[in-house]
């Protein structure tokens, strides 16, 4: 269940940064109040992830999963370039959730 709580808190983390771009500057309202609507909701299911999943492990993939979905969608929806940094960047985040999920817990 905590990992099904962790990828509800991506989604939102994710809408909300999503929707910030669309805020232009918190100038336009409906997207600033998704923005801040998915974030309270993504600390509020995060904060239940820690109930079963280690801070650690649930922050790196929080963290890293909401990182690397938010430059692909920058490039998608955004236009934004892709650079041989960025996808190095990228992988390291993915690469680096995946260490930490096989470090297991103590």
């Amino acid at each position: 269940m905590g990992y099904l709580l962790l990828a509800g808190a991506i989604a939102a983390e994710v809408a909300a940064t999503t929707a910030m771009k669309y805020s232009e500057g918190f100038s336009r309202l409906w997207p600033s109040l998704v923005t801040a609507l998915g974030y309270v909701v993504s600390f509020a299911l995060l904060a239940q992830t820690l109930k079963s999943v280690s801070i650690g492990t649930a922050y790196a993939i929080w963290a890293g999963v909401g990182t690397a979905t938010i430059a692909v969608i920058g490039l998608v929806l955004f236009g934004e370039g892709l650079s041989a940094a960025k996808v190095t960047g990228i992988l390291l985040i993915v690469g680096g959730v995946v260490v930490l999920n096989l470090g297991g817990a103590h």
